[in-house]
């Protein structure tokens, strides 16, 4: 571990003269003063993009020269939330906007557990869509049908991806060590029209032979038509009738776009579904194509020479966002295996051999990293890398120290927080601003964030619910299966009226940055005291005898509960007298008195969802009395045995 963090808020990082001059911010900047726009740095433009919000996103769209195939008749009908319509009239393609760009150097850089390696340059990225979309064409697919896949972080997903996209259909993925019950939750309803498949993977040294739980999901999607498997046990497909995906690109074929209205759903993505049937989020071509312009190109200042990368597999948001990384012109970077196998090295050896200009993980991660000593600045030739991207959870100051020390201290900690909802960061990095300890950078431009207390006023320096005050492009257009949109307004719009709120704790600071508290709905609340777990998870796994924990508050706003410490030891120690002991003391004099916990368990491991997230909302229920197959599905969880294994340890049942 590094040494202790600096003061909250310390400057960490200023970006260098040779950034600020040469990034793309400063450029466009630039564009818009000789457009009669002129800005006195990020936070005047920032207010400019929220507040003239309809010139703005056009700004965008010129700057970066979308390639429309009709105009819009005009940007914004209201600013209104929900039900916004943007850009109406205007006509384009999302596959085409990121097969666009004419750069050197490779499109796709596929690395795989056990050191398999593939490249495409752009051309032969094109040529593999081409050759897809004829195929999926052949089988039938066209504007609005589903293309569904169960698939790894391979080159075969992005070219389905984009073959799928230039037809007009709609793209969703889950990856393949999702049980066949989650993944059925997800694709039944949406109805696909084609399956692609991937029939195994290897994660962690080990292969994992899928082919039984592919025949499943294949049987019992009802309107499946097709099934397309990529093979990785078997050369040919077991799936009596199925293609296999050399059949399937096996013709060479014209790269055409279907130019679709900029609403047009684009793809799918899912939330984690923990107490019900998860949300069928649908996203639109030009909603996604402005946003990753705007957060990719800007924002993180990627694009030509560019190696991106960031750690996902394809049923996490990220995924997405990372083969936006291809609209700026950048090389995509994919990985597909475990983070940890052989050791928690391996993603930055591979950053190494790569050359990866900008490497993304999530915040755990990046922790583990820190809690196991690494020093990947130290032992490897990571002299290409200029910036290291953070999400999934809060990155506490210690995360950024590590990055600053461990990593170099020239490096760009880029914290990232937003999520599934609108498949980007609301709240981000900024090439022009410092990177403070604990702090994301800046709300991103064009996302009018603020944080409002109970009674809906915005408050500045103190923490409040996130939320988005006017709309953006990249919100849902709707959910799937939810025609009367009430689910949708129930998600989003029934706290506040017209007003976005997101379900997590944020605060605004005076200058400009962020700092995000975790979820709203599992914010410990002890004697009018809040505060968010990502605080709580700071100090203690600062603890050596502590691995992982998960805390839970069961009271409520106006109601004291019983606190709940659930402490994953660290190897080699035990949850004994004397750690509970030091735990006790550190939460008492880092938070405060009322935030010691009234009950200190040991678990053998922490119980999460497919994506990572901590079970925090559903154990709560559970430990409020409401009966667990009503607080969580188990079809959810990465470890549902560690379910058990919390409740067991606290006195509770999990019938």
């Amino acid at each position: 571990m590094s040494g202790p963090a600096p003061p909250d808020g310390a400057v960490l990082w200023r970006p260098p003269r040779e950034l600020v001059d040469g990034c793309r911010m400063t450029d466009y900047l630039a564009w818009l003063a000789r457009r009669g726009r002129e800005f006195e740095g990020y936070p005047d433009l920032w207010r400019w993009s929220v507040t003239e919000i309809e010139p703005f996103w056009e700004s965008l769209a010129g700057y970066f020269g979308v390639g429309f195939h009709a105009p819009p008749a005009r940007i914004l009908d209201a600013r209104r939330m929900p039900g916004a319509r943007w850009f109406e009239g205007a006509r384009l393609n999302y596959a085409e906007e990121v097969l666009r760009p004419e750069t050197e150097g490779p499109a796709l850089i596929s690395r795989r557990e056990g050191d398999e390696r593939v490249e495409l340059s752009r051309d032969e990225l094109r040529r593999r869509v081409a050759a897809a979309r004829g195929g999926l064409a052949r089988l039938g697919v066209g504007p609005g049908d589903r293309v569904a896949a169960f698939a790894s972080n391979t080159p075969e997903a992005v070219v389905g991806l984009l073959a799928t996209a230039s037809l007009g259909a709609t793209w969703s993925s889950c990856p393949p060590e999702f049980g066949v019950e989650a993944v059925l939750d997800r694709f039944r309803q949406i109805e696909p029209k084609v399956l692609l498949g991937v029939d195994g993977y290897r994660y962690g040294g080990r292969d994992y032979d899928r082919r039984d739980a592919l025949a499943r999901i294949a049987a019992e999607l009802p309107t499946l038509e097709r099934t397309v498997v990529l093979p990785w046990v078997a050369e040919e497909p077991s799936l009596p009738g199925a293609l296999s995906w050399a059949e399937l690109g096996s013709r060479p074929g014209e790269l055409l776009f279907e130019p679709v209205p900029f609403d047009h759903p684009l793809w799918i993505l899912y939330s984690s579904g923990t107490t019900g049937l998860p949300k069928a989020i649908v996203h639109g071509h030009g909603g996604i194509v402005l946003e990753h312009l705007k957060q990719i190109g800007l924002h993180t200042d990627l694009g030509p020479g560019d190696r991106f990368f960031w750690f996902s597999t394809t049923g996490w948001m990220m995924w997405n966002y990372l083969v936006g990384g291809l609209l700026v012109g950048a090389t995509a970077v994919l990985y597909d295996g475990s983070p940890g196998h052989p050791d928690l090295s391996a993603l930055w050896r591979m950053a190494a051999q790569e050359g990866v200009t900008y490497f993304g993980a999530s915040a755990p991660f990046l922790m583990a990293c820190r809690r196991a000593g690494l020093a990947p600045g130290r032992d490897l030739d990571l002299g290409g890398l200029r910036g290291v991207g953070s999400t999934g959870a809060p990155l506490p100051a210690e995360g950024f120290v590590w990055v600053s020390e461990a990593v170099g201290e020239e490096v760009w900690v880029g914290s990232l927080s937003g999520g599934t909802d609108l498949c980007t960061g609301f709240v981000g990095p900024c090439p022009l601003l410092p990177v403070r300890a604990g702090e994301i950078q800046c709300a991103s431009l064009g996302a009018r964030v603020e944080a409002y207390d109970a009674t809906g006023r915005p408050v500045v320096d103190e923490v409040g619910e996130l939320v988005l005050t006017e709309p953006m492009p990249s919100m849902p257009l709707f959910f799937w299966g939810d025609p009367s949109g009430e689910r949708y307004r129930e998600s989003y719009f029934d706290t506040f009226p017209g007003v976005w709120r997101h379900g997590d704790w944020i605060e605004m600071r005076r200058h400009g940055g962020a700092v995000i508290y975790g979820r709203s709905d599992s914010t410990l609340n002890r004697g009018g005291v809040r505060m968010g777990t990502s605080e709580f998870y700071r100090v203690l796994h600062e603890l050596d005898g502590v691995g992982d924990s998960v805390v839970v508050d069961t009271g409520g706003l106006g109601e004291e509960g019983k606190l709940w410490l659930f402490v994953v030891p660290a190897a080699g120690a035990t949850l004994d007298d004397r750690l509970v002991a030091e735990i006790r003391r550190t939460l008492r004099a880092s938070l405060s008195p009322r935030h010691v916990p009234d009950e200190i368990r040991a678990i053998p491991e922490v119980p999460v969802t497919l994506s990572g997230k901590k079970l925090e909302v559903p154990v709560k229920k559970i430990l409020n009395g409401v009966p667990a197959q009503e607080a969580v599905n188990p079809g959810t969880l990465k470890n549902p045995d560690a379910l058990a294994a919390l409740l067991a340890a606290a006195g509770a049942t999990a019938g």
